[in-house]
């Protein structure tokens, strides 16, 4: 079902561009290890084409992405956290992505449907976009890298305020933090989020690619960190704490 619930699509007029979109509205989007499994074989197969030179993450009408699907997470607690979470390939090809990455929210971005946009170089939201981490809430840790990326950005309090305290943030306030480039209305997210694709796409990638990474610098402590937060993930899965919130989130 990844094939169905990521779409993997060229723009038909910018075939340089390359749209990876969820599409699994009926469930809030939510991520299900087969779908971070195909958006990790895409960033890697667009990595190495020499004809890709933007990728874009779009969600559907409403919502971005509602985060992890927490029926995988609950059973993968049950298991006692054996075997590899798709996530991690994920996280790793996103970190390690050597061209331009945009993103479009319209509406609901919770959990890494949050922090996927610190790995995009331009992100687009609409007027009623909601970013939030519950993380802590859920008895869990933040992921991807943000308990770096984050405070970077935003600054430490800002960033304490998404990860730890997990409060909300608007669109304008996700703006104001340095999280989002630009708000919009919602009928025009995708269009805004596709023409700065295009913009990047039809630069002389060479000087793009090197200006990228003057201003990223290297991904080897992201990677680090992402490896230190998945270490205190998997353990906080397992924890009676986490299985306690999990069931109670099922419940509701």
């Amino acid at each position: 079902m990844s094939d169905v619930h990521i779409l993997v699509e060229r723009i038909a007029h910018a075939p340089e561009v390359l749209a990876i979109r969820f599409n699994r509205p009926e469930k809030k989007n939510a991520i299900t290890d087969a779908m971070y499994r195909r958006m990790a074989e895409a960033l890697v197969a667009a990595n190495n084409d020499p004809e890709t030179r933007v990728v874009a993450f779009l969600g559907t009408e409403g919502c971005f992405s509602a985060g992890n699907d927490m029926a995988d997470f609950l059973a993968f607690a049950m298991a006692g956290g054996k075997g590899k979470l798709a996530v991690l390939d994920f996280l790793t090809a996103l970190a390690t992505f050597e061209k331009p990455l945009v993103s479009g929210v319209d509406g609901l971005a919770i959990g890494i449907g949050t922090t996927l946009h610190l790995h995009c170089d331009m992100t687009v939201a609409s007027s009623r976009s909601l970013f939030k981490t519950p993380f802590v809430d859920l008895a869990l840790v933040p992921e991807a890298a943000s308990s770096l990326l984050a405070p970077r950005i935003m600054g430490h309090q800002r960033a304490f305020a998404l990860l730890a305290m997990g409060e909300g943030f608007s669109a304008e306030q996700a703006s104001a933090a340095g999280l989002v480039w630009k708000v919009t209305e919602p009928e025009h997210v995708e269009t805004e989020t596709l023409a700065i694709a295009m913009r990047l796409a039809a630069k002389p990638p060479e000087a793009l690619k090197i200006a990228r990474d003057l201003l990223r610098g290297k991904s080897d402590d992201v990677l680090a960190r992402i490896e230190d937060e998945a270490r205190h993930f998997v353990a906080r899965l397992q924890s009676a704490e986490a299985r306690a919130a999990f069931e109670a989130f099922m419940r509701r």
